[in-house]
């Protein structure tokens, strides 16, 4: 693309954005404390986006991509993140699609997929248990043939978004036998089956975004299989690569930018602002090099996947800096934000609400993003994990 193309493009997406977004989904995206924005909003957006044909720009144009370019689709993210626009919920669009895209039978891609860009399907994420967190492989959610079904039975916990899904995308245990890996499968499931219950578990900013789901003797047809029986784990694998490879750049760039902005409009006396202090210009200077690098290597990383290739291992190294430099603007929020981070305003971040806050709006979610963003580092595999992830296949040791 020449300058003046890029151009015309960024105009063309902004002044779409200016048009089309709904206020109320604006306003959830900057209220939200964690990346999954509350589903009303975001699935409108998401409708919204798919009308225009623009709800998927990372997809294969065959199954309702955009077909843009790397530079296209970098700059349609920036200029949603400057417009305010919420994030679409991860599960379908940008995690079990690609699998099913790789490892799904034919009936699977053409049932599923028309649903997950449309948002008729909204998914979760069965994969984390009670005692199997990162080491995903000691899983023991048991799945037992039985006719054309399998019957599932045990728990999964931390699934986000379980209450809103319809449908999750599981790892069961159909071996016990030899390595633990071996006998893994990777199934669809609709989550109104019987026997299936889900209890949630509130964070420690009050957010409802996890739950536990249960499994008594849950009926799912062995149709739901994605990939071979015993063979879910290299299909699990594949779909973290995904997982971890999500883009931070656009969205860590524009909450810099208005965390900047919040300190410039702090007045502390003398015409000096909150950003004049050195050590707190120094934070936010740090974090802008951080945020670029981040970019630089989702860009890397987009032009390999445009090219047929999976993430790799490159997706365990965004991984870590995209969630440690999240957490690194968050803390610098707390700072920003001074005595305001302390009230506990539940009400008043909550969408629709007229109760009265105490300080600037600007401050309203510090506290809460700071606890939620704890789990960054963990969740979609511990930091730790991805550091031996790199050590191993890019390092070598």
């Amino acid at each position: 693309m020449t300058q003046n193309d890029m151009d015309a493009f960024r105009a063309e997406v902004r002044d779409w954005l200016a048009e089309n977004l709904p206020a109320a989904s604006r306003k959830a995206a900057s209220l939200a404390t964690s990346v999954f924005i509350e589903k009303p909003y975001s699935l409108a957006w998401q409708q919204i986006l798919h009308a225009k044909g623009w709800a998927a720009p990372h997809w294969p144009k065959e199954y309702g991509g955009t077909g843009w370019n790397d530079t296209q689709r970098h700059i349609f993210d920036s200029e949603c993140a400057a417009a305010g626009a919420p994030s679409l919920s991860p599960m379908g669009l940008k995690m079990v699609a690609p699998v099913i895209m790789r490892f799904g039978t034919p009936e699977q891609k053409a049932y599923y997929l028309p649903r997950i860009l449309s948002g008729e399907d909204y998914w979760c994420q069965g994969y984390s248990e009670p005692q199997s967190g990162s080491d995903l492989a000691s899983l023991s959610l048991r799945a037992d043939k039985d006719g054309d079904d399998y019957v599932l039975n045990g728990s999964k916990i931390w699934t986000t978004h379980a209450h809103y899904a319809n449908r999750m995308f599981c790892l069961v245990r159909t071996n016990r036998d030899g390595r633990p890996q071996q006998g893994i499968t990777f199934l669809l499931l609709d989550m109104d089956t019987p026997g299936i219950t889900v209890r949630p578990i509130l964070t420690l900013s009050d957010d409802h975004d996890f739950n536990q789901v249960f499994f008594d003797n849950v009926r799912v047809p062995q149709s739901g299989r994605v990939g071979e029986e015993d063979q879910g784990w290299g299909v699990a694998k594949y779909l973290l690569e995904f997982e971890r490879s999500a883009a931070y750049a656009a969205g860590l760039k524009n909450g810099l930018d208005r965390l900047a902005q919040h300190a410039l409009a702090q007045d502390l006396g003398d015409g000096q602002t909150l950003l004049d202090d050195p050590s707190i210009r120094q934070l936010f200077a740090r974090l802008y090099n951080d945020v670029a690098t981040i970019e630089a290597g989702e860009k890397k990383m987009m032009a390999a996947i445009a090219r047929g290739r999976s993430p790799g291992p490159a997706s365990s190294m965004l991984k870590v800096k995209g969630t440690e430099t999240q957490q690194a603007i968050q803390e610098l929020a707390l700072i920003v934000a001074g005595p305001y981070a302390a009230p506990h305003q539940i009400e008043a971040r909550t969408i629709g609400s007229n109760t009265e806050f105490v300080g600037p709006e600007d401050d309203l979610t510090a506290s809460a993003r700071y606890f939620n963003g704890r789990a960054s580092t963990i969740y979609g595999g511990s930091n730790e994990i991805q550091r031996n992830i790199m050590a191993k296949l890019i390092l070598g040791l």
